[in-house]
Parts: C-alpha cells; structure tokens; sequence
C-alpha cells in the first residue's frame, strides 16, 4: 500500500448514526492526530457545510469540507470549489417535489445556507438539533434571488420506494440524484458527485488515487470508492457499495473507520 495522504470519510451511516450530530471522541483525536503527520482528512457528505462544521468541531481546522455530495468543496473557511444547478432543472425539480408535501418535506441548499418552505415541526426540528443546518424557513424557495447548489426531499423513516420507484428514474439522465441514506433524495448539477470531488481534491493539492483512503456506506459514496486507491464499505453498506469497495470495515456502530485510520498513526 502506499502512504496515504488523504483520507475521505462519508458521515451518516459510516462515521455516525443517520442525522446525529457528534462525532465520538476517539475519531476526533485521531483526526488531529493526523493533521500532524500531514495526512489531509476530508468529510464527505450530503450534508450542508454548516452541518458538517458542527459535526466535526472538535477535530481541529484543517478538515477539508465535500459538502452537499460535491456540489460544495470547503478548506479553511473559504469555498474551492460551487457548482450550481441550472435554474429551469431547480426550479422544474422543486414544482414536481410540491406534489409529494403530504408525506415529504424539502429542503433547498445554497452556499451559504438553506431555504425551506416547510412549517413542519418535526422536520424543523430534525434539521435543526438533528442535522444543525444554517437555514431560512421561506414562503417559495423560488422566489429567493438565490443559487441553488443542490435540492433535497425528505420522508421518514424510508424514501427509498418513490426515491428508486419514480424520482431516480425521472431525472436521471437530466442531473445528478441519488439516495443519500434511507430517507433522503438528493439532486444536484449532473457533474456532481463525490467521487468528482475527491479528484478534484487530488488534483488541488498534488496527491494520488494510490495515496487516497475513502469510506462510505450508501449509492452516493461509490464515487468516493471508484477514486480512492484504498477503498472501505463499511459492514452495515449496500451490496452495491461493498461491491465498488477494495475492503470492508465494520460498521459505523463498531467503530469501523477509526478503527483502520487508527492504524495509520504512527504517535502511539
């Protein structure tokens, strides 16, 4: 194997629970740790950057942020890199996601927060203490003089059947959208994905596919798998990551990742 100089971590259903918003100690300081031996750790995420922030505030200030599946990219309190959506597939996407406001919720992200049109307590509350977003709650999202970088729909407790059944494959071949764990759709620009992401990472800082180290768990992160030369599904993944995977780890609830990363440290 060679060595590894960056090393790029899904977080919910990998790292952590689905919407939980710490970090376990041992990770963290693994983390810093890290720093100091010079191996770059970049969070990987579906996630808006403020959510990831919070997650990760105990782990030091030099995390490089992937934030909402790529179409994000954060180093040091400045973006690298934004891709937007083109506005008619934003704003066609969000009128046919209204038809599903009886049981789903929306939630638009920008670069600098999110707009949300729901009054739904209980999904207030999830992005707020659950996922610790930066949002604004709006009467139309589409009448915000705003970029939209990424569109997602929410359903508790499972999306996947209208996610697989009829969202993926209705926009499919227009933009990018994927599941993002079990109760979430995402949509993007077409070129956004992780795994574009993480190239676009080994390229800015001069670090190879051989010397990268990604994890994940869901169908977002088989770009993560596909860039990285030292790929990990953890335990608890879908076939279809396992299968994009050089090596399994265990899962996030065993402490998967900090159990291969720990093996990098060389400071005891």
């Amino acid at each position: 194997m060679a060595e590894i100089k960056l090393i790029a971590s899904d977080i919910d259903g990998t790292l952590i629970k689905d919407s939980t918003p710490d970090l376990y100690p041992e990770m963290a300081d693994a983390i810093c740790r890290l720093a100091k031996q010079g191996i770059l750790f970049c969070a990987a995420s579906g996630r808006q950057y403020q959510s990831i922030r919070n997650v990760f505030r105990e782990a030091g200030e030099n995390i490089i942020f992937i934030a909402e599946n790529g179409a994000q990219i954060r180093y040091k309190e400045q973006d690298i890199s934004v891709t937007p959506m083109k506005r008619k597939d934003a704003e066609d996407i969000v009128k046919q996601l209204r038809q599903y406001y009886a049981t789903c919720d929306i939630i638009v992200s920008t670069a600098d927060g999110s707009l949300v049109e729901s009054r739904n307590r209980e999904f207030i509350d999830l992005i707020t203490y659950g996922y610790h977003n930066k949002f604004r709650q709006v009467k139309d999202v589409l009448e915000e003089d705003a970029q939209i970088i990424k569109i997602a729909i929410y359903q508790k407790e499972s999306i996947r059947e209208l996610g697989e059944g009829t969202l993926i494959p209705m926009w499919k071949d227009k933009v990018k959208v994927c599941m993002a764990g079990e109760d979430w759709v995402d949509f993007m620009d077409a070129s956004v994905d992780k795994g574009n992401a993480l190239r676009f990472l080994q390229n800015y800082f001069g670090i190879t596919k051989e010397e990268t180290m990604a994890f994940g768990d869901n169908n977002n992160d088989i770009g993560l798998m596909q860039a990285a030369g030292e790929s990990y599904a953890v335990e608890n993944a879908r076939e279809e990551v396992k299968a994009a995977a050089k090596h399994i780890c265990p899962s996030y609830r065993e402490k998967g990742v900090y159990l291969v990363v720990k093996e990098l440290l060389t400071d005891g």
